[in-house]
This record gives structure tokens, sequence and C-alpha cells, in this order.
């Protein structure tokens, strides 16, 4: 058990002292990875030694560790401050309508695009927000 705290110790120091450079992209990530690996060592072993308890807490601790790990950050994620820095020409040629569509020209052309970049019918959460955030900048903007 000795062993398991040293190795959590310096996977801490690890994870957190050098961690101003090694957390910013995907470092967390190996960090949680290995966390998981050790803490299903550890309860493999306190497991055949016949400490269940503790087996038990470092299974829990492993699969939350793995699942931490499997999570993806979102990195840009869309927000009404993208919506408000959208300009006007920006949100035309997102939406591909002209500088005199109508309020209908304007809600076809999103309806259009919509139902392929919805991330329901296999597009992408941002898409979908960059089109949102058009429309609502061209229907607010007129």
């Amino acid at each position: 058990m000795l062993y398991l705290l040293i190795g959590g110790a310096v996977l801490l120091l690890v994870v957190s002292g050098r961690g101003q450079g090694f957390l910013k992209r995907d470092g967390w990530r190996i960090g949680a990875g290995a966390l998981s690996i050790a803490a299903f060592a550890g309860a493999a072993f306190t497991g055949v030694r016949g400490a269940w308890g503790t087996s038990v807490v470092l299974v829990v601790l492993g699969v939350w560790s793995a699942t931490v790990a499997r999570q993806r950050p979102m990195i840009g994620k869309p927000g009404p401050a993208q919506a408000a820095e959208t300009s006007l020409t920006e949100a035309r040629s997102i939406l591909g309508v002209g500088p005199k569509a109508s309020r209908e020209e304007i809600q076809a052309a999103y309806a259009r695009l919509i139902r392929m970049a919805h991330p329901d019918k296999g597009g992408t959460a941002g898409l979908a927000a960059q089109l949102n955030a058009a429309r609502d900048r061209l229907l607010n903007g007129k």
C-alpha cells in the first residue's frame, strides 16, 4: 500500500507541478489515464491480499479516472459572445444570402442548411451554432 501512495504522490507532482505546459493540451487526459491504470493495479493488488473495501474504492476511482480521460474538452465552445462577434458579412456568407435578402429568404436558407448540419442528422454542434449565430445576427441586425 505504501508503494501505491508513493506512486500516487509522484503522479500528482508530475501532473500538478509541471502542469502549466503539460495540462494545456491533452496532458490531463494522460494523467487521468495513468491514474486509472494505477488505481486498477492497486485494486487488483489489494483484492488479492484480501482488503476488499480498499479494492472497491480503488476500482471506483479507476473507473472515474478512465471516464474523465475519455472526455474531450470543448475548445472554442460557441456561446453568446460568438454571436455578437459575427459580422453581417460573415453571417451572409455562412448562410449564403445576399445583402438585400428578405427575412423569409434568410429563414429559408437557415432551414435548408440546418437540416444538413444539425447534430441529430450527422452534423456538428459547432456548425449548428454558427448557423444559429448567423441567422440571429441577420434577423436582429436588420
